[in-house]
């Protein structure tokens, strides 16, 4: 196939297949997840740090994140199965198959929705507004993401059609991912660094936007989705690892893509024009903080003899 046809050539070595995973005895631990926890642990970092100064408690954003992972979690499962039914309902399939997350298998458009979900409770809980988190979080997620994407590296996934470009990821023929028919030793592009420089480069640029124009009201949130899904919708263009099913010929993905970035738009522009006032706080009304009792340095000054 003229899609397939590459000159054989070296690039980016990929790690061996056995560092994929860590062995302790009876205890499998998966460098992919701790990808992900890295990831994870990034972004409640940053989100506190940029939440912080705009009145939001500390460990606020760890109290919210308790809900928004594991249902993150969760929709990012979901998603992958609805979008592989093939690799889980067939003749004589198990269908306990669906719900072993440690086999590999979760999208990361999945975890937006769910996490989402978790947000939302997370923040009503906590008393925060929901856009005012988004808006905190939003560079931290693109680096969380990127930090993940690490786990792909390793895992020897994630790249994209053959290439003769001097950084052509080198991917092991006895990979669960590589092609059938395609030659030992071709080279494929690296899909996951391009998501991470991606990814990185969307962290500075929103931080650059927010610190000039201090967009408030989930309007940076907004931009983050518009980015994401900009990155994602090329980056399927020329994936070719198994990814997600397709309607009408079209990846299920990159048309998740395009509904992302339309989301991103509408709130953006729809914010705007709500809210072309200040945030103000970062509380829901009605569950701002009590301020303390005020000092009086009269009623705490040593009495003394007249």
């Amino acid at each position: 196939m003229a899609a397939m046809r590459t000159t054989l050539t070296t690039g980016i070595p990929s790690p061996p297949l056995e560092w994929s995973a860590i062995h302790l005895g009876p205890l499998t631990i998966h460098v992919y997840a701790l990808c992900l926890l890295a990831g994870m642990a990034a972004a409640v970092v940053i989100t506190q740090r940029r939440l912080s100064p705009r009145g939001g408690p500390d460990g606020v954003v760890i109290d919210i994140a308790i809900w928004a992972i594991p249902l993150g979690l969760v929709g990012a499962r979901i998603y992958h199965v609805l979008t592989h039914p093939d690799d889980y309902f067939y003749a004589g399939a198990d269908l306990w198959d669906v719900v072993r997350i440690w086999d590999g298998g979760n999208a990361l458009y999945g975890s937006l929705i769910g996490g989402a979900v978790g947000a939302w409770i997370g923040c009503r809980r906590a008393g925060i507004r929901l856009a005012s988190f988004a808006d905190a979080l939003a560079p931290g997620l693109l680096v969380a993401q990127a930090v993940g994407r690490l786990g792909n590296y390793v895992n020897q996934e994630l790249f994209g059609r053959p290439t003769t470009l001097p950084w052509g990821l080198e991917i092991d023929a006895n990979a669960p991912m590589f092609p059938d028919d395609t030659p030992a030793g071709t080279v494929f592009h690296p899909l996951f660094l391009y998501e991470m420089v991606w990814n990185v480069a969307g962290a500075m640029v929103l931080l650059a936007l927010d610190r000039r124009f201090g967009l408030r009201w989930g309007r940076l949130f907004g931009l983050y989705l518009v980015w994401y899904g900009l990155g994602r919708s090329w980056l399927e263009l020329i994936r070719i690892d198994p990814t997600s099913g397709s309607w009408l010929g079209i990846p299920a993905n990159l048309w998740t893509s395009v509904l992302v970035i339309t989301l991103g738009l509408v709130i953006f522009l729809v914010q705007g024009r709500r809210h072309p006032e200040p945030e103000g706080s970062v509380h829901l009304p009605g569950r701002e903080p009590v301020p303390g009792p005020e000092r009086s340095d009269d009623a705490e000054a040593p009495a003394t003899d007249s």
